[in-house]
């Protein structure tokens, strides 16, 4: 009689098992992007939008678990790859894996199947088969993991970020308790009241290196880079987004300069931004261009030693309190498209309360929004307001849009950043209300679907909290980023969305009170899906990378 032998090959680990998955996503992806590429070729990428963009997100999904499993394997090398990082790192590949292979969200009721890509059954079923991928499916994201993980962060630890570094923890610690001792105890007072954040606030940012963190040490930065950028960026939005989006022009003032100024540009302002002597603000968009800028109007036209400007902007943040503005304009009326688009570097007088607006040949008037509010939004009107000749960015006509794209890896990388941070806000602020507020004799915490939601939200943030300090790692690295930057501002706006709308949920009618943080964690959150490129536009951009 035949002996029957045993199989006594040892079980894969879980990094084993999601190196597989990400091995089996990579093969998925490259079928979705033939069959998708084959249509697009036949079609157009408009005609197959839908399409397209799915393959967009289905580059997020893949890219992000890559992204957790790298993260995965350095704190195993750290021997930091705990119980809490071995549920996130399960959940995160088990869900993700079942979106892909059964449909995942581009937005609300916008849900992407397998057959939307044009993948046959063969190409799914090679998927859902692989033995790592079915496996972590289904046992990565179970009601005891839920459970199991929902305990471990009841305390507010919410996983290792895997930095290793021991100077970006201790900026890290410093700005976490900076955002709980001075933004968040008026953040939501700022929010209500509708008021600019007051200018001590501002005053204590620019002194502890916020607005020089990336600007080369030769001009009066820190030359820190992108990764310690995210970190500060997170823990300030986490206080409040505002506060989190201080930085942010001088982010895109303080590169546009330094890529595209000449020397004596970089010498005069550089220093004035990095110092926080002087506050920018971006003046690209129009009232009837949106994203497509190379139709914008606004026209700059040389007068002697002056450029004349003339046209309207809108949604311009903070611009009645800035010094200096970054405007996109036409100089060169022959051109229609991109090539006549010049940056000018346009000095202003600072505006008060009373005067918002004092220069001649500049107005404007405040836009009232859901949230954001901290530093306000404006209509600006130019007309005929002067800007010296020698501000024209980098001294060359026509170089603006290529001047402005250079911006854009770091502009959403930062976006990405604010993203987290107001996740993680909504995910502190549900998990402190469930655990506060008592229901039927017991915690809301201790029911599976309450502490299930913030289980995830925990996974989620980890998952965009990687992905983009990973674009961060590739900006730093001096490598072209943009297709990572867009993936990580893609999901990171989701994620904070789902995030604000889970923890209201967990707060109940309560939620709906303006009276509660949530409610302005929850409008703030909508924003991050439009700015910096609304997600549609980002998709569309991703999937004409991807696709050649």
């Amino acid at each position: 009689m035949a002996t029957q032998l045993r199989d006594i090959r040892p079980t894969p680990s879980l990094l084993e098992r999601a190196a597989g998955a990400v091995a089996a996503c990579d093969t998925f992806f490259a079928a979705a992007k033939a069959s998708v590429g084959a249509a697009v070729t036949a079609r157009g990428v408009d005609a197959e939008q839908y399409a397209a963009h799915g393959l967009a997100w289905v580059k997020v999904y893949v890219e992000s678990l890559r992204e957790m499993h790298g993260w995965a394997e350095r704190l195993e090398a750290q021997g930091a790859f705990h119980e809490r990082e071995q549920l996130i790192l399960g959940a995160a590949f088990a869900e993700y894996l079942a979106r892909l292979a059964g449909g995942l969200p581009m937005s609300q009721g916008e849900v992407i199947r397998p057959q939307d890509l044009y993948l046959d059954d063969a190409a799914v079923h090679a998927f859902t088969s692989d033995p790592h991928v079915a496996d972590l499916m289904l046992t990565g994201w179970t009601a005891e993991a839920k459970t199991r993980l929902g305990q471990l962060i009841e305390d507010g630890d919410f996983g290792n970020w895997g930095l290793d570094d021991e100077s970006l923890d201790m900026i890290r610690d410093q700005f976490r308790r900076f955002s709980d001792e001075v933004v968040k105890p008026h953040a939501h007072k700022w929010h209500e009241q509708d008021q600019l954040i007051p200018l001590e606030v501002i005053e204590q940012v620019a002194e502890m290196g916020v607005f020089g963190l990336t600007v080369d040490e030769a001009y009066g930065g820190l030359g820190m880079g992108k990764v310690a950028m995210c970190v500060v960026t997170e823990e300030l939005s986490r206080g409040y987004i505002g506060v989190g989006s201080l930085g942010t022009r001088n982010e895109i003032a303080g590169e546009l300069i330094q890529l595209g100024g000449t020397e004596e540009q970089k010498q005069y302002y550089l220093p004035k931004l990095a110092s926080g002597e002087i506050l920018p603000t971006a003046v690209f968009t129009e009232p009837n261009t949106g994203s497509d800028l190379a139709s914008l109007q606004t026209r700059a036209v040389p007068d002697g030693d002056v450029w004349k400007i003339t046209g309207a902007k809108t949604w311009i943040t903070h611009a009645a309190r800035a010094d200096l503005m970054t405007v996109l304009v036409r100089t060169n009326p022959n051109e229609k498209g991109y090539k006549g688009l010049s940056m000018m570097l346009a000095e202003k007088t600072r505006g008060t309360d009373e005067n918002p607006f004092p220069d001649a040949g500049i107005d404007g008037g405040e836009i009232e929004v859901l949230g954001y509010r901290g530093m306000k939004e404006y209509t600006l009107s130019f007309d005929g307001f002067e800007v010296a000749k020698d501000n024209l960015l980098g001294g060359v006509e026509g170089q603006g849009f290529k001047q402005l794209m250079a911006t854009f890896e770091g502009a959403r990388i930062q976006t990405a950043a604010r993203a987290v941070g107001v996740a993680q806000a909504a995910l502190e602020v549900g998990l402190q209300y469930a655990k506060d507020r008592k229901q039927f004799g017991q915690p809301l915490f201790a029911f599976p679907r309450v502490h299930g939601k913030l289980a995830w939200m925990a996974v989620e943030i980890m998952i965009a909290r990687q992905l983009t300090l990973y674009s961060a790692r590739e900006k730093d690295a001096g490598r072209r980023c943009d297709l990572e930057a867009g993936l990580a501002k893609l999901i990171g706006a989701q994620v904070a969305w789902s995030a604000a709308d889970n923890a209201l949920q967990i707060h109940g009618g309560n939620g709906y009170a303006l009276e509660y943080e949530i409610s302005r964690i929850l409008c703030d959150a909508r924003i991050l899906n439009i700015f910096e490129g609304a997600a549609e536009i980002q998709a569309q951009v991703i999937a004409r990378r991807l696709l050649g």
